[in-house]
């Protein structure tokens, strides 16, 4: 493993002057459980890691309103322990419980997760489900952009050099609004998301959909959120034909994005059984 330089940052200010200097190519450190196994495997493309890992202002949980804050660098354990997340984001809970097994989700973070920008990561399909919003800083001021659009390609962001991704805002769910995520992997436990599903829903008074989330992961280039399901559900009492309906037009959105490749016929009839099974999840139907 190549000899590379390390700092630890303990604010974010200090992290941010330490991006600037010069003479150094600085990667950050948060959990390091993708990082460190690219480091065993390639040649870094960096000089100095900086560990913002104890940098109070990014270990934030907080609800300010009817906004839920999450600093970048909490772990998954935290993120699946917080009562606050539990109550208003369970799609996010079970996707944080997915992620490897205890010693990783001890040490993994949401932010590093969202910044490595795999298209299998856990935490996409949730946070866009749940209408994440990214507030990133540097020594030239502040910026904020949907998660969405954060990261536009597999491993790769939107992020400007000597920026740093501070934290999460997302919106408290509308009330009585169901959340769950759902993860394909090769095996049960400590798996790679092959798919992964996120769905949000509510009936109104009269038995009808009225709101409608589903938002997929490692299916496409990167996580996608089905409009045009949503559209199709709203509106519509969620029976059998009409759920069945809308995982067919998810997994034929899916094929329209990626094309046909060797894998496609295995991954159009898992998503459209996710879909399904996400879906009458949310909305409280079973066979």
């Amino acid at each position: 493993m190549a000899q590379i330089d390390y700092v630890r940052a303990q604010s974010i200010n200090q992290a941010l002057q330490l991006l600037s200097e010069s003479g150094h190519v600085n990667r950050l450190l948060a959990g390091g459980t993708d990082l460190l196994v690219y480091m065993r495997h390639e040649k870094p493309d960096f000089t100095r890691l900086v560990d913002i890992t104890r940098i109070p202002e990014l270990k934030i949980i907080e609800l300010h309103g009817d906004q839920i804050h999450i600093g970048a660098a909490v772990t998954f354990s935290e993120v699946a322990e917080s009562p606050i997340i539990k109550e208003n984001a369970a799609c996010l809970v079970e996707s944080a419980l997915s992620v490897g097994g205890p010693a990783i989700r001890n040490v993994a973070t949401l932010g590093g997760n969202v910044i490595n920008a795999a298209a299998c990561a856990d935490s996409l399909p949730p946070l866009v489900c749940c209408d994440a919003v990214a507030h990133l800083q540097s020594l030239q001021g502040e910026r904020s952009l949907p998660v969405a659009e954060l990261v536009d390609g597999p491993n790769h962001t939107d992020l400007h050099p000597g920026e740093l991704l501070t934290y999460f805002s997302m919106p408290v769910f509308p009330a009585n609004v169901r959340s769950g995520f759902l993860k394909l992997g090769r095996r049960n436990a400590q798996a790679i998301s092959r798919l992964s599903i996120a769905t949000a829903g509510r009936l109104d008074g009269n038995g009808h959909i009225d709101y409608a989330r589903l938002v997929s992961g490692a299916a496409t280039p990167h996580v996608h959120r089905y409009a045009d399901v949503e559209s199709y559900l709203l509106g519509k009492t969620p029976d059998t034909t009409t759920l069945e309906e809308a995982a067919r037009i998810c997994a034929a959105t899916m094929v329209s994005i990626t094309g046909r490749r060797w894998s496609t016929d295995y991954k159009e009839t898992a998503i459209q059984g996710m879909a399904e099974q996400g879906l009458r999840a949310v909305f409280g139907i079973h066979n």
